[in-house]
């Protein structure tokens, strides 16, 4: 694979489609096809592949009874062969709006344009008769004819309702286009058509502005998107047609799966273009895995089964870098919007703290036992405990704290260990765990029970391990649980140990939390007062404090020897890295691709707003070196570890490695494939 086409956002089932909103004249279709064909140009210089036009644009929607008039039909024919005849030399398909007239009948028709012929055409089926518009005084419905051909310009042409356009060099792009009141009714037509295969859906709207209805618009278009697991392109008229009782806005509008990705400024003066990146594998995999979309395949066979596929090639720009014009988010667990990322933080607090609480409740246990490491994992599990205790009425002495300094412990984290017990308020005791760890080193003959500096794994374990023991025997002893402290990031790398430490408990609450929304959550509680206004400080401190087992003993210095990044890479590159192989399934080689539209730049996109955390940029070889580990960790190493995990609840979407939930994989595979693909990755 070469650089050029890694680079190239068509290599990785992206699309990159246009909504135009052309200025217009009423009545005067040569004008009207020339801006088309301009905005179609802007569209091709941007490396599209779709653009779609308002309703009826080359007539203007608002002629009323002008458009029984043959001087006026004929001139939309004429200006429709002009941009025929211009798509020869175009590379998007186009899908543009005119009156055309069938059988001794009018339809408001969209036509799908490319390569130099029409590809198909669709009459719109519902026909607003209400409020401002007549449409039936001028046109008529699509069920009032069962023509299936017109012949147009001495070509035979489909013609229906049931139309999907395939492009077959992108075969993911199968797109559906219906007009304007379509959408507006019960069941839409792309609804049906979203069943029978196509991702992409079009509008073709006029519709004028009042108060209120941009707001409706979005509400429309970004149910009908996450409802069929589609993209959805809404078009709509803006400046020249006419004012005699009516306002028009412009609002074009691009969706996908219920997110907007691109919006048109409304009440423009000039003619535009708004851009979007579809990821039509996105799409493909959301209907993957939601089975009940295939249930409602079966259910509405008559419906999909009338549907025709039209299939046709148009020339993508593969020998080029184009990379991204879409916003991809550095932290896909963390919204970096203020607002959203508080509502995250607030969301899965709650859903913590409600699993804790219902967890006790049916258990009919009232205390909980947690070891405190002064660290962010424990910090968080100890504040959600805080508030559980706070939801049942139950005073917070009832969590049973225990900090556990062993060998390499620092004075830092014991420190904050302490000073977090103390703003929580439970009942904090401490416990040297070095005398019952070197007996058990005695035991097992290891080097260093008799002075030598041997620090393997047996020795980092046999501290874990005795951590554990004590937690699990408090417990007994006081009627109480175990509450883990591991989070999703640590589950994804294995980066646990087996049967101890932070992969066993009674009750894990952080299990489906990655490690930067879990830095997010602590940072949130210390800026809201969420279980208390005072110690924001001590929250503060522990997000400051580099991530570390403190299994090994450190330098005089201070420093903690072992640094867990440097071993695992970074935790923000490798959840980015969870986020697409677990939610979406992607191949290695695209999730590099979105990592490196996301992170090659600190100084582009956006960035969680006022936190004071270090901006990181990284260069494609570094995504690949890490992607690597992250790989090979995942799919090969971890699984065992993953099997057998305590319950906790889940926070989100694709956001769980239980196995009784969101993940069920062999114990015992092998990460080949994955890393073979990795290697279509430029170095």
């Amino acid at each position: 694979m070469t650089t050029n086409k890694f680079l190239n956002l068509y290599s990785h089932d992206f699309a990159r489609v246009a909504v135009a909103i052309p200025n217009c004249r009423i009545a005067d279709p040569a004008f009207n096809a020339a801006e088309t064909i301009a905005l179609a140009r802007q569209a091709e210089q941007q490396g599209a592949v779709l653009v779609a036009f308002p309703e009826l644009g080359l007539s203007a929607y608002t002629c009323d009874d002008l458009f029984h008039q043959r001087a006026l039909l004929d001139a939309c024919e004429a200006a429709l062969a002009t941009i025929v005849e211009a798509s020869a030399t175009l590379a998007p398909a186009m899908i543009v709006g005119l009156p055309l007239r069938v059988e001794h009948q009018l339809f408001n028709c969209a036509v799908v344009i490319a390569g130099g012929r029409i590809q198909g055409i669709v009459p719109k089926s519902y026909l607003p008769n209400y409020g401002e518009f007549y449409e039936m005084r001028q046109f008529s419905p699509a069920e009032n004819t069962a023509t299936r051909q017109i012949r147009l310009f001495g070509a035979s042409i489909p013609f229906g309702t049931g139309l999907l356009f395939e492009v077959s060099n992108l075969p993911l792009l199968r797109f559906h286009v219906e007009i304007c009141e379509d959408v507006w009714v019960p069941i839409p037509p792309s609804s049906f058509a979203a069943l029978a295969g196509a991702s992409v859906l079009v509008n073709l709207s006029a519709s004028n502005v009042v108060v209120g209805k941009a707001g409706y618009r979005h509400q429309l278009v970004a149910q009908q998107s996450a409802r069929c697991l589609s993209a959805y392109l809404y078009t709509s008229a803006g400046k020249g047609e006419s004012s005699t009782d009516l306002a028009w806005d412009g609002q074009g509008l691009i969706y996908e799966n219920g997110e907007l990705l691109a919006e048109s400024e409304r009440f423009l003066d000039n003619s535009h273009v708004i851009f979007a990146d579809v990821d039509l594998e996105r799409l493909s995999r959301e209907r993957m895995r939601q089975t009940t979309f295939g249930q409602s395949v079966r259910r509405h066979a008559d419906e999909v089964a009338k549907f025709e596929v039209l299939r046709f090639e148009l020339a993508l720009p593969l020998d080029t870098a184009l990379p991204l014009a879409r916003k991809v988010e550095r932290f896909p667990y963390v919204p970096a919007d203020t607002k959203r990322r508080d509502e995250r933080c607030t969301e899965v607090y709650n859903i913590q703290v409600q699993a804790l609480v219902q967890r006790l409740s049916a258990s009919k246990i009232s205390k909980v036992v947690i070891g405190v490491s002064g660290g962010l994992d424990s910090t968080h599990a100890l504040l959600v405990c805080a508030k559980a205790m706070d939801r049942l009425n139950l005073p917070r002495s009832n969590i049973l704290a225990y900090t556990m300094p062993g060998f390499a412990t620092s004075d830092r984290t014991l420190l904050q260990a302490r000073q977090l017990m103390q703003l929580v308020g439970c009942t904090a005791a401490e416990i040297d765990i070095r005398p019952s760890c070197l007996q058990m080193l005695k035991d097992l003959g290891h080097p260093y029970a008799a002075g030598q500096d041997q620090f393997d794994i047996t020795f980092e374990n046999v501290q874990a391990g005795e951590r554990t023991n004590h937690l699990f025997r408090l417990a007994n002893f006081n009627h109480a649980i175990v509450i883990g402290t591991g989070d999703l990031s640590e589950l994804a790398l294995g980066w646990c140990t087996y049967g101890v430490g932070d992969h066993m408990s009674h009750y894990n609450v952080n299990a489906s939390v990655p490690k930067t929304l879990i830095s997010h959550l602590v940072r949130w509680v210390a800026e809201t007062g969420a279980i208390g206004g005072q110690g924001s400080d001590v929250l503060l401190n522990v997000l400051s404090t580099e991530i570390s087992p403190e299994l090994v003993p450190g330098k005089a210095s201070g420093k903690p020897e072992q640094i867990t990044e440097d071993v695992i890479g970074p935790y923000e590159l490798q959840d980015f890295n969870l986020y697409y192989i677990l939610r979406y399934g992607f191949a290695p080689s695209k999730v590099a691709f979105l990592a490196l539209s996301a992170w090659q730049d600190k100084t582009k996109g956006s960035w969680p707003h006022n936190e004071k955390i270090v901006r990181n940029q990284y260069d494609l070889a570094a995504i690949k070196r890490n992607l690597a580990i992250f790989l090979d960790r995942f799919f090969r190493t971890s699984q065992f570890k993953r099997s057998c995990v305590p319950n906790a609840p889940k926070v989100g979407s694709g956001g769980s490695l239980s196995p009784r939930g969101d993940w069920r994989a062999p114990s015992d595979s092998d990460a080949t494939v994955w890393l073979n693909d990795l290697a279509n990755i430029p170095d």
